[in-house]
């Protein structure tokens, strides 16, 4: 069974800033490119980040234009983790974060099946 568990979310003030983790298990972690798409209240789905699956030792990321700069993510395949880094955060950036599994070849961050239960990041003062 595919299972995608995220933590390390919370409030935090503009200008701070959290790394969220992703556990993942039930699958071959490592085979998989791997996103982070959040969802603010009210607005739809959309999407962050994507890290590809680790071929040949080389790593290709992608960020949305609104936390370009700002965010990073990373994996540990030896953990079996997915990481997002999030320096600089604004109200705009409150959301409900989720982690999940890109299904496809392609490193299309909104093509996944399965999705973590999501951890609340909230950006105020």
């Amino acid at each position: 069974e595919v299972q995608l568990v995220e933590s390390g979310g919370g409030l935090v003030q503009p200008g701070g800033s959290l790394r969220l983790s992703c556990a993942a298990s039930g699958f071959i972690f490592s085979r998989y490119h791997m996103s982070w798409v959040r969802q603010a209240p009210g607005k739809e789905i959309e999407w962050v980040s994507a890290i590809n699956s680790i071929n040949r030792g080389t790593t290709t990321t992608k960020y949305a234009d609104s936390v370009k700069g700002r965010f990073t993510i990373d994996r540990d395949n030896a953990k079996n983790t997915l990481y997002l880094q999030m320096n600089s955060l604004k109200p705009e950036d409150t959301a409900v974060y989720y982690c999940a599994r890109i299904t496809g070849p392609a490193l299309n961050p909104m093509d996944y099946a399965y999705r973590g239960q999501g951890t609340q990041v909230t950006v105020s003062s």
